[in-house]
């Protein structure tokens, strides 16, 4: 089983995550009132173009961020212990899970404008799926899979944020040839 010192480091790494994840929440949060605001006003182009625009931000950001701490991703947890084992253990897990920046801030977007047009189900089934198909399977199995470091598991978080965004695309594209959205 995993100890004391991966606990730490993931639990370091969820409290940087959440730092970033700052901009892709925004950018939720944002989608959904602007694209309510223009379906409401039965202008539902400009609702797609603010997700459009909210995802180029999300995804611009998301990749700075995912690039830089590949180079960086001690000193990130450092700001949060001295201790050498959690920051190195917290390194491999942050360098997986930054990736994530990127597909979860094109997914929320995704949320919050299914949600804006009135299909707010769609976000629960995406979330649902991601987390019982990809989140908690891979996590486990990197976890027994590489007893020795956590980067593997740090990717289980972007691979279930990679579903997620499959499933809204998919969703998304057939909705719009049935002229639902």
């Amino acid at each position: 089983g995993r100890g004391l010192n991966d606990a730490a480091a993931v639990g370091i790494v969820e409290k940087f995550i959440g730092l970033l994840f700052i901009v892709p929440s925004a950018m939720l949060a944002t989608v959904s009132a602007i694209a309510a605001q223009n379906i409401g006003a039965k202008k539902p182009e400009r609702a797609r173009k603010t997700m459009e625009y909210a995802i180029a931000i999300s995804v611009g950001f998301g990749t700075i961020a995912a690039v830089t701490l590949q180079f960086i991703p001690e000193y990130a947890v450092r700001i949060f212990t001295s201790d050498s084992t959690v920051i190195t253990l917290g390194g491999q897990y942050l360098k997986g899970y930054v990736w994530d920046c990127i597909f979860a801030g094109i997914h929320f977007c995704f949320s919050g404008f299914f949600t804006a047009c009135g299909y707010s189900i769609i976000s629960f089934c995406h979330n649902f799926l991601s987390i019982v198909c990809a989140r908690i399977p891979l996590s486990c199995l990197a976890s027994v899979k590489f007893p020795d470091t956590l980067f593997p598991m740090g990717l289980a978080s972007p691979a279930g944020s990679l579903l997620s965004v499959i499933i809204c695309v998919t969703v998304y594209i057939v909705m719009r040839r049935k002229g639902k959205l």
